[in-house]
């Protein structure tokens, strides 16, 4: 994050990715960090617990493979980020999702494509 002119904040993002190759064949670990911005509407109080469950499919019975919770305070009107670093086992090739939520609000799905290990 820096400062820009404005003033305004500026993120540059950079190694983003929607997919990876594994680093060895399944079975087999992998870390990836999700970050996520969270705005605070101007008449909230700005205090929340963020959560992230990574999961083998897109409904909330498949199965749990890693889950943070983070807590978080912002000033009303303006937003925060947070960077959640997952530790997954991975027993198959194909996709994980990340399902994203600020307190009990709806979950946002963030898919990771697993490829196989590059040669």
């Amino acid at each position: 994050m820096r400062q820009a002119p404005g003033p305004a904040t500026r993120i540059d993002l950079t190694g983003v990715y929607f997919s990876c190759a594994l680093p060895s064949p399944p079975p087999c670990a992998i870390d990836p960090h999700l970050m996520a911005l969270i705005f605070c509407p101007a008449d909230e109080s700005g205090n929340g617990v963020f959560e992230v469950v990574f999961r083998k499919g897109l409904t909330e019975d498949s199965e749990q493979l890693a889950r943070n919770v983070s807590p978080f305070s912002v000033d009303p009107g303006k937003f925060t980020y947070r960077l959640v670093r997952g530790e997954i086992e991975i027993q198959e090739i194909g996709q994980i999702f990340a399902h994203c939520r600020v307190d009990t609000g709806q979950w946002m799905i963030v898919p990771l494509n697993l490829l196989p290990p590059a040669s």
